[in-house]
């Protein structure tokens, strides 16, 4: 969780500023696996993370208002 935290506040003070930040789809493939296992990353996890948290848009996927994060514990897989 503190991940997805550390990332989405960055992307938000950067946006913020006028700047841009991108986090590393491999880091942001985990995180969605982990808390989001209902979302399919697909090709983008970046941008697949920024929808999952209502900070984006995906083709063919409506925009989220409401989003959650899973963070109950799961037997390793």
């Amino acid at each position: 969780m503190g991940i997805v935290e550390t990332l989405l506040h960055t992307y938000d003070i950067a946006a913020g500023l006028g700047m841009e930040f991108t986090a590393p789809d491999d880091l942001c493939a985990l995180v969605l696996g982990r808390l989001f296992p209902h979302v399919e990353c697909g090709e983008e996890p970046w941008q697949t993370l920024l929808w999952a948290t209502g900070r984006g848009e995906l083709a063919g996927r409506e925009r989220l208002e409401k989003w959650r994060w899973y963070g109950e514990v799961r037997e390793a897989e």
